[in-house]
């Protein structure tokens, strides 16, 4: 996946509480066998009326947050179901990352997996960086995991906090299965000792 170390960009106001992950992707995106083409769906009932046409006031298709690439977010966000797809619908319409008061945890854990950073402030950061994103486009924002500060035009950075494995997994482009691979010497170490111990599980050899 894509490493995360330093980001900037505009940074698109969502605060609403509860936002779920059929909010963030409905379920008619979820009928393929690959992850293609989920851009689209994202916020797909937010974005367009039944008719398929754009909902002018809808903050991603103000031409300000067209190009966004963080987005604020309400508490709870991704609550819900557990489906992924929500976190690669957000990955594939341009987002590097959420900054919020809390995610629900199987979708914090999916933004981890796949390089989306989730942010969790105070309510009173959260408040400062809620109100300068308002503001439009004029209002960049650098976020920094290495140093872990989010910095919006030249206002003070505000400190955020996040667990140092998921951390050096984000900075190192590291998935699940990467990380697992990390292990590859002692699982290989334990498997060779499971076997000697019981040589009857070790798998034949094709004839």
């Amino acid at each position: 996946m894509e490493a995360f170390t330093v980001c900037t960009g505009i940074a698109a106001p969502l605060p609403q509480a509860n936002v779920d992950t059929d909010v963030i992707m409905p379920k008619q995106f979820l009928k393929g066998i690959t992850r293609e083409g989920l851009a689209a769906g994202l916020f797909y009932d937010l974005r367009f009326d039944g008719g398929g046409r754009e909902r002018g006031d809808f903050v991603l298709n103000r031409p300000e947050y067209r190009a966004a690439t963080f987005l604020v977010v309400g508490p709870n966000f991704g609550c819900g179901s557990s489906r992924e797809h929500a976190v690669w619908g957000l990955r594939q319409y341009g987002i590097r990352g959420l900054i919020g008061r809390s995610f629900a945890s199987i979708f914090y854990d999916n933004c981890i997996r796949n390089g989306l950073l989730p942010i969790v402030l105070p309510a009173d950061a959260h408040a400062r960086v809620l109100a300068a994103c308002s503001e439009g486009a004029s209002a960049r924002v650098t976020v920094d995991l290495v140093r872990m500060t989010v910095l919006i035009n030249d206002q003070p950075a505000v400190p955020f906090h996040i667990d140092a494995r998921e951390r050096d997994d984000l900075l190192n482009g590291r998935d699940a299965i990467a990380a697992t691979l990390q292990q590859a010497a002692m699982i290989d170490a334990f498997e060779r000792g499971h076997h000697a111990a019981a040589p009857w599980l070790r798998p034949s050899s094709p004839a």
